[in-house]
């Protein structure tokens, strides 16, 4: 094999640098890790030899190396929900200036694939670690705990004193919009759900008090499924709830994907939105303002969120401690024409 396909085949080394620098191991380290304590033509020496070899360091490496590293792990239940790609977006801008570059995680909502991208994250001894809600396996738990930098929870709220979190009640929120269509005179109301994740499952606890508080919960009008969420999932509920329920007068969705679908369906039922049934949504998407009638929803401020959690983290990584440990951004109803 020649030296260039070996030189390919095999991790290049700080120690290749040194030698073919023709300095320490220690110099080498120095010169890429604190260029300002070597001379400069020491530096460019090692650093030409870095870019000829195309040596990498390794992030683990460096971190301990240095004792601080400049990585954050950020982990989401989805990049295909426009929630926490605001989320994600808002995060790097506020992560980036400073000199943080991010590691993205998906864990499909999979409790294992959670455990997985956590184990795999803290190898890497990161800076911080962004996470999304706190309900996870025991095993999450434990590999959290041995994280060294701090952890900021988004999306959610806790009373915890050693908790750090940005986020609103899921469980608030949910109770406010049923209230809302109580309000407007709607006595049989369905709560539909998909992709059952812990934030949907409070959203749907907030349903269950408030329709109890008027005394109108009717179990049955709930439908409760964990497959993924989509527009024509959303028009497929519909077509169950009215098939078992025709006397349904409102319909809350826990998204604005799956209430987007419904009132594409309502529309080719020939079913009048809302005179014969009203279609409310969770997280105004866009499309939410634009479709017609407009949807009634309740706004979340994810881009906040993400903004709010980085910025915290930051404090944290920086040894302070934030003026709040926990940030309650709220919600917003937006009563639109839809309900």
């Amino acid at each position: 094999m020649s030296p260039r396909r070996r030189r390919s085949a095999e991790r290049i080394t700080l120690s290749d640098v040194a030698k073919a620098a023709g300095c320490s191991l220690m110099s080498a380290s120095r010169a890429l890790s604190q260029p300002e304590r070597v001379s400069d033509a020491l530096r460019e020496q090692v650093m030409q030899a870095a870019k000829l070899l195309g040596y990498v360091p390794h992030p683990a490496a460096r971190a301990l190396a240095s004792s601080k590293s400049n990585l954050v792990a950020v982990v989401i239940p989805s990049l295909s929900n426009s929630v926490f790609v605001d989320t994600v977006e808002a995060i790097q801008r506020v992560l980036m200036p400073a000199g943080f570059e991010m590691m993205i995680g998906v864990s499909h909502y999979h409790a294992e694939e959670d455990e997985r991208l956590l184990r795999s994250y803290l190898a890497h001894q990161p800076a911080g670690l962004l996470v999304t809600g706190f309900e996870r396996s025991d095993a999450a738990r434990e590999i959290l705990g041995s994280c060294r930098g701090p952890v900021v929870t988004m999306m959610e709220l806790s009373d915890a004193e050693d908790d750090y979190c940005v986020g609103f009640s899921q469980l608030d929120a949910g109770a406010a919009m049923t209230r809302a269509l109580i309000a407007r005179g709607y006595r049989h109301i369905a709560f539909a759900a998909a992709q059952l994740d812990p934030r949907t499952l409070q959203r749907a606890e907030g349903y269950r008090q408030a329709m109890r508080e008027h005394d109108r919960y009717n179990p049955t009008l709930e439908l409760l499924t964990p497959e993924l969420s989509s527009i024509s999932l959303g028009a497929n509920l519909l077509d169950r709830l009215l098939l078992q329920h025709p006397q349904i007068d409102a319909v809350f969705f826990n998204n604005d994907d799956l209430a987007l679908g419904a009132l594409f369906r309502a529309r080719q039922l020939d079913l009048a939105v809302p005179q014969r049934l009203a279609i409310a949504g969770f997280n105004d998407l866009p499309a939410a303002a634009w479709v017609h009638p407009a949807l009634t929803t309740v706004r979340t401020t994810r881009g906040r969120i993400g903004q709010l959690a980085g910025e915290m983290l930051l404090t944290l990584m920086r040894g302070e401690q934030p003026a709040e440990r926990c940030i309650d951004v709220g919600f917003e109803l937006v009563l639109r024409d839809s309900a």
